[in-house]
């Protein structure tokens, strides 16, 4: 009995005690004081979180927000009045662009407002327009029968159409002032009266017609020149102008004309 009870001494004085595990602490400074007692470096805890204003992170430069956004009258919105030119909106716009640069919503704002007084600007020159050729029709329509019949031999093509025969006739012009000193106009001014039939051919649809008006628009350029030029004052005219290009040039002014708004 003795050795059995010697024994059972010795096994309970041998098996290791067992401890209830201690609680994990979750506390940052629980966790930074444990960790420290533990050998572990020292380290400060992180926080994940951020304070914001406006769009840019606590610590950084403060983005101003811009306080008209939400205004629904473009023009209010920019600060400027009903009746401003389009260069004091533009340079509005690019003003409030520089102030707030950096925030998307109030540079959408400033763009968007922008655009629709653009928008409105250009849809009521058009409306004007289409006023102003509706009150022309209707001051020809009242007219008289026998300026009614003078109309009609005449049309007003595109702008593009004007500007190509301008350009052309123009370069004619040029290219006889350049050559005045040394040979006369006669060549430039067959080339002339040959386009200005080839244009009226394309909208006659009747060479011989065309070119009796080709060439009675000429002859009417020539004459009338001839009476204009003594007219002018000699200090007007460069000296080295010649009678002959002055009628030239008054000629091609007449050949534009024709073969441009002539029907």
């Amino acid at each position: 009995m003795q050795a059995a009870a010697a024994f059972n001494r010795a096994a309970f004085t041998a098996r290791p005690l067992h401890r209830p595990p201690r609680p994990l602490l979750h506390v940052a400074g629980a966790e930074y004081a444990l960790a420290g007692r533990r050998g572990a470096p020292l380290t400060r805890p992180r926080c994940s979180g951020s304070l914001s204003v406006g769009v840019g992170s606590y610590g950084s430069g403060h983005t101003p927000v811009f306080p008209r956004q939400q205004s629904w009258d473009p023009y209010k919105l920019l600060g400027v009045d009903h009746d401003a030119s389009e260069e004091e909106v533009q340079s509005a716009r690019n003003f409030l662009l520089k102030q707030y640069a950096g925030y998307e919503e109030s540079e959408e704002a400033i763009e968007g407002a922008y655009d629709k007084i653009i928008m409105n600007s250009y849809s009521h020159r058009k409306k004007s327009n289409i006023n102003l050729k509706s009150k022309l029709k209707k001051q020809v329509e009242e007219s008289p029968s026998w300026l009614k019949a003078l109309l009609g031999y005449f049309e007003v093509p595109s702008l593009e159409i004007i500007s190509r025969r301008f350009a052309f006739f123009a370069f004619f012009a040029g290219w006889s002032i350049a050559t005045s000193a040394e040979t006369g106009p006669t060549f430039q001014l067959a080339l002339s009266l040959v386009s200005c039939i080839y244009f009226l051919n394309e909208k006659m649809k009747n060479l011989v017609r065309a070119s009796t008006t080709g060439l009675g628009v000429f002859v009417g350029g020539w004459i009338l020149g001839s009476f204009l030029v003594p007219v002018i004052p000699a200090f007007i005219i460069p000296p080295t102008w010649s009678l002959e290009l002055l009628t030239s040039l008054t000629a091609y002014v007449f050949m534009f004309l024709g073969c441009t708004f002539l029907k």
